[in-house]
């Protein structure tokens, strides 16, 4: 994302709030890049550490192929 340094310090909350969810702000000064704005890293490895986590989860949780099968031929009964 790109925005103007005079629409950087007037929105500066909004454009924190999207750096939390991830997103990198560039910062121009007449069209030019001058300063960019993203996650300090130890948010961003927060971020990625809580993603394998709940990868881990889902791999913990699932279901065996035997499960899946006695479902769906449950479903077929119906």
């Amino acid at each position: 994302m790109r925005v103007g340094a005079f629409d950087a310090k007037t929105h500066l909350s909004q454009l924190l709030d999207e750096v939390e969810l991830g997103a990198v702000v560039t910062i121009t000064r007449r069209g030019r890049p001058v300063a960019v704005i993203r996650q300090h890293e130890s948010i961003a490895q927060e971020a990625v550490l809580e993603a394998v986590r709940g990868l881990r989860s889902l791999c913990r949780d699932r279901l065996s192929t035997e499960e899946i099968a006695a479902l769906r031929d449950e479903g077929r009964d119906r």
